[in-house]
């Protein structure tokens, strides 16, 4: 988020189809109508499978904690300061604060795996898209770890789905879920980190539409959807976004500071969360002053689903 500025801007950074490719169902004779049947049938279709933990219900079971960042550098977030196992094993001990007997915890590695960039880069879209090695590096320790791995997407002047697309082959495991970082998503002309970035509710309708229709096909579990916001604009017609069947979607509220500055604006923009939508509320190591405790950050109203540390 805010603190890639710190990097010199070294590293700051349509819709439509997002995933594509979908089968056909054209069958003429009378066995290609009788396989047709055979799919319709509930047996045939993958079998159910569940969170990290048990269930298949993210919210309100469950509390996520959250690491973000990327390895590319330590400024990025707190994910990538370490190992992925070691940041596992620190993500596991501050999620235990947020612990309640009736509610547990489930941890998250949120990796951003398209980070915006101040150069535009070979083919103009001012943003690096991390390797694939790098995404099976952090899913590994999320897997190992029994947390959820959360991929964090800046775009630059690439649109939303456009990055969405690539990301399939993890995204069909039931415990990978997406974010979308507007502040990243910025127009021809702009460059990321001069300009704070935005995001219709058209676009974010368009990934999801797809996401929640991966989930149905593969019978996931929940699946986490998350986008980030620290501007009143950050989302325009924020009210528009839909919420999916199959899909937990959470607003999460960024921004570094005090905490008399971070919970107005918390209360704020969760005034305008659409009804069934969840809240999220994010947490800096090195950029908060006077850095808000898990009591503190528990004591919000409403209580966040979802806590982010960067």
């Amino acid at each position: 988020m805010a603190v890639l500025l710190l990097l010199g801007f070294a590293l700051v950074r349509v819709a439509g189809v997002v995933f594509g490719g979908g089968e056909s169902t054209s069958t003429a004779t009378a066995t290609g109508r009788e396989e047709a049947k055979d799919e319709e049938k509930p047996d045939a279709r993958p079998k159910p499978t569940e969170l990290p933990g048990g269930g298949r219900r993210i919210f309100p079971d469950r509390r996520v904690v959250a690491f973000y960042g990327n390895p590319a550098d330590e400024e990025l977030g707190a994910l990538g300061i370490g190992t992925p196992d070691q940041a596992a094993a620190k993500l596991k001990k501050v999620a235990k604060s947020y612990e309640r007997k009736s509610r547990p915890v489930l941890p998250c590695l949120e990796l951003i795996t398209t980070v915006a960039a101040a150069a535009p880069g070979d083919d103009g879209k001012y943003r690096i898209q991390v390797p694939e090695k790098t995404i099976d590096k952090y899913y590994r320790a999320a897997r190992k770890s029994g947390s959820l791995l959360l991929l964090d997407v800046q775009p630059g002047i690439a649109t939303f789905p456009e990055e969405v697309r690539r990301l399939k082959k993890w995204l069909v495991k039931p415990d990978v879920g997406l974010a979308l970082d507007p502040e990243w998503r910025i127009q021809p002309g702009q460059v990321p980190g001069k300009v704070i970035g935005s995001v219709t509710a058209e676009e974010v309708n368009n990934v999801s539409i797809d996401l929640a229709a991966l989930v149905k096909e593969r019978n996931l579990p929940e699946k986490l959807f998350v986008i980030h916001q620290f501007t009143n604009d950050m989302i325009k017609n924020k009210r528009q976004v839909k919420l999916r069947k199959g899909l937990a979607t959470v607003f999460n509220v960024d921004g570094f500071g005090l905490p008399a500055a971070k919970i107005s604006k918390y209360k704020d923009f969760t005034a305008a969360t659409p009804k069934g939508a969840h809240d999220g509320f994010k947490v800096f190591f090195r950029e908060d002053t006077n850095r808000m405790r898990p009591a503190a950050v528990m004591a919000l109203q409403p209580r966040p689903d979802l806590v982010v540390y960067e």
